[in-house]
């Protein structure tokens, strides 16, 4: 009778196991009719190998190698996903680096952050939550090879290339009002090219008792992902806090336009404990080689950086 006890219990372990496989494998089947719930998924999927041990520890408890077997499920499959984000690619040319960083309206120390940004010697640097008062900090901390620069509304974008055409890029929700900006375009005149800059901050999303809130995240995102798609020049490179990970499905506006590097998690956010990656560098008819996080700032995001070849 306890070996018979022995085996139910031992199902049930496995029968977890293969649930987390296979949200792992499927996790596009989980709907998101209900609190976003598919996206809240993909916003966390890597944290889902966390349940591997777990799975060991209860199968070791209960004795069943039925439920230890089953436990290498899960273990497949996360390495069937992510298992190439844990090995560093090798170094390919590039042409460019670009720095991503939302500086925090909370920043006490913005020239403190600059001079972290600029260790990797960034030819772009995008940055939002610029505040009007911050502003003048910022802009005296950059050296002079950056004097091309547009700040609109709280976004900015600095550049040892001469920038040309920077505009404002309303990607406001319905809901809100005209002092919301966080979005800008320009064009970067490179040697090999004109290049048309993006530089968003989309709405942050909210996790409650009823779910994902994100409905203004992902009109902000569509807003965007059409601006990219009309843009009439043929390369394009997006720098923003979109408040996405790269799995998320709702980011399809953008996601299905523009591709990034998937060589590391360079995880963003929080900066004290990152958990996702929300900041973003992705282009079109570029190549983003290498994509990785960098040291703290006075920020609750990590800045991220990125190699580009054009």
């Amino acid at each position: 009778m306890r070996r018979e006890s022995g085996r139910r219990r031992g199902v049930g372990i496995a029968g977890l196991a293969v649930v987390i496989a296979c949200l792992l494998v499927f996790h596009r089947a989980v709907p998101n009719a209900v609190g976003q719930l598919g996206s809240l998924v993909e916003t966390f999927l890597p944290w889902l190998g966390l349940a591997v041990p777990v799975l060991f520890g209860l199968a070791w408890w209960r004795r069943s190698l039925v439920a230890a077997l089953a436990a290498l499920l899960p273990v497949a499959a996360w390495l069937g996903v992510f298992g190439g984000h844990l090995v560093s690619p090798p170094d390919s040319p590039y042409d460019l680096v670009a720095v991503q960083h939302n500086v925090s309206d909370e920043n006490a120390d913005p020239a403190g952050t600059v001079r972290e940004l600029l260790k990797v010697r960034p030819g772009l640097i995008a940055l939002e939550e610029v505040t009007p008062a911050a502003l003048p900090a910022y802009a005296a901390a950059m050296p002079a090879e950056y004097a091309h620069h547009t700040v609109q509304g709280t976004v900015g974008l600095w550049s040892r290339y001469p920038l040309s055409e920077a505009r404002l890029l309303d990607i406001r929700p319905q809901d809100v009002g005209t002092d919301w900006n966080r979005g800008l375009r320009a064009v970067a005149r490179m040697p090999g090219g004109d290049i048309a800059v993006y530089v968003a901050h989309l709405p942050s999303m909210r996790i409650g008792v009823s779910g994902l809130g994100s409905a203004r995240r992902n009109e902000s995102a569509a807003l965007l992902g059409a601006a990219i798609a009309a843009e009439p020049l043929g390369k394009v490179l997006l720098l923003g806090d979109l408040n996405f990970t790269v799995d998320d499905r709702e980011l399809a506006p953008i996601s299905s336009l523009l591709s990034t590097a998937e060589s590391t998690f360079a995880f963003s956010w929080p900066a004290r404990a990152p958990v996702a990656r929300i900041d973003q560098i992705m282009g079109r008819s570029v190549t983003v080689t290498k994509i990785w996080s960098l040291p703290a700032t006075g920020s609750d995001h990590l800045p991220v950086a990125a190699r580009i070849r054009l």
